[in-house]
């Protein structure tokens, strides 16, 4: 495990206790489908919205961190993975500035390989517990979609 990269922490009020005392054994990859990761960090940190994540990666590479992973952040909504029916409580969401419609920028990907290896040491979770929203909630999501290169992920992780 390289060195760690630098978190911004950007508190967002939406968030909760897990539920059940359940602990991470998932990460949930997202892209915001919004034009800037302002834009982004600004509607995740509005209660109005109900909506957050455990950290979003700006296309530049910033890494902000909104919930602290030992709490329920608002980010699969309904969902299922295996047997897990409460995705948010039994996961970390990690949200990449990207509308969905063009490749992810190397820095951010560089990011998140850099972010995810202390994640998945702390939570003793494996690679192939890092899903797409796309997975727990097919049908109703499609991120990070087809622009996502799973396999450098695969590459950097493992």
């Amino acid at each position: 495990m390289g060195p760690q990269p630098d978190i911004i922490q950007t508190p967002s009020p939406n968030f909760g206790p897990r539920k059940g005392g359940a602990t991470p054994s998932l990460i949930v990859l997202h892209y915001t489908a919004m034009d800037t990761a302002t834009a982004a960090l600004k509607r995740l940190c509005d209660p109005q919205f109900e909506v957050s994540a455990h950290y979003l990666i700006s296309a530049q590479g910033e890494i902000h961190q909104l919930v602290a992973e030992e709490m329920r952040a608002w980010h699969a909504g309904a969902g299922q993975w295996g047997d897990i029916t409460d995705v948010n409580s039994h996961s970390i969401g990690i949200e990449l500035d990207n509308r969905g419609d063009h490749p992810f920028a190397h820095p951010q990907i560089e990011a998140l390989c850099a972010l995810l290896p202390a994640i998945m040491t702390r939570w003793n979770i494996p690679f192939e517990n890092i899903i797409g929203h796309s997975d727990s909630a097919p049908g109703r999501k499609i991120d990070p979609g087809p622009r996502f290169d799973w396999q450098r992920l695969r590459r950097a992780l493992t």
